[in-house]
């Protein structure tokens, strides 16, 4: 009886995954798809895909700058879309634009006494503008969830980590669950944070 439980969860370990990711997967064509409501399943994403590149292709280009600066402006004077078009648009390049924002992982310490520590990502090294010297602004994201805090912390209580984003931000989703081997950057170096 023993035997076929392991067996039994053996077996969910390698089915659930595999179901769940496919089952996504097609969630998120059909839905895709059914923003077009075009007849070849599939067929919306590329379109899809095929229309955003276009755009940044024709977007990055010497005629269309002006036009697109000329909305953008238009766009942050509006009081209400200002907040919401901003904040997007400064989350989505933190991802993937040409100064992303979550590209140095860190180790914080937040409570010397008891040395917990939580992994994040520095979002800004610099707080002089609004009046916070010698701290920086750490992002910590919430392990299975796609949310973390914005903390304050001082420069002293950060070391800098030399695994990739990428890695960093998967272990942290995972909960650690995710193998990754840290590397963290020698301590004589994070006093140039």
């Amino acid at each position: 009886m023993n035997t076929l439980i392991k067996y039994f969860f053996r077996g969910l370990l390698l089915v659930i995954p595999i179901g769940l990711t496919i089952y996504i997967l097609v969630a998120a064509v059909r839905w895709l798809d059914s923003l077009l409501s075009l007849k070849y399943p599939g067929s919306g994403i590329l379109i899809i895909l095929v229309s955003i590149t276009a755009i940044g292709y024709i977007g990055s280009t010497l005629i269309a700058k002006p036009i697109v600066e000329f909305f953008e402006k238009l766009l942050n004077r509006l009081p209400l879309v200002r907040i919401i078009y901003s904040s997007v648009k400064d989350l989505i390049s933190a991802f993937v634009g040409d100064k992303k924002k979550f590209s140095q992982p860190v180790l914080v310490t937040i409570n010397k006494g008891s040395d917990l520590q939580k992994l994040g990502f520095i979002t800004q090294e610099d707080l002089s503008t609004i009046g916070i010297k010698e701290k920086i602004a750490v992002y910590l994201p919430h392990s299975y969830n796609f949310s973390g805090d914005l903390y304050i912390v001082p420069k002293e209580n950060v070391v800098l980590i030399q695994n990739s984003g990428a890695d960093i931000m998967k272990f942290i989703v995972s909960g650690g669950v995710t193998s990754v081997s840290i590397a963290q950057v020698d301590n004589s170096t994070h006093e140039e944070i």
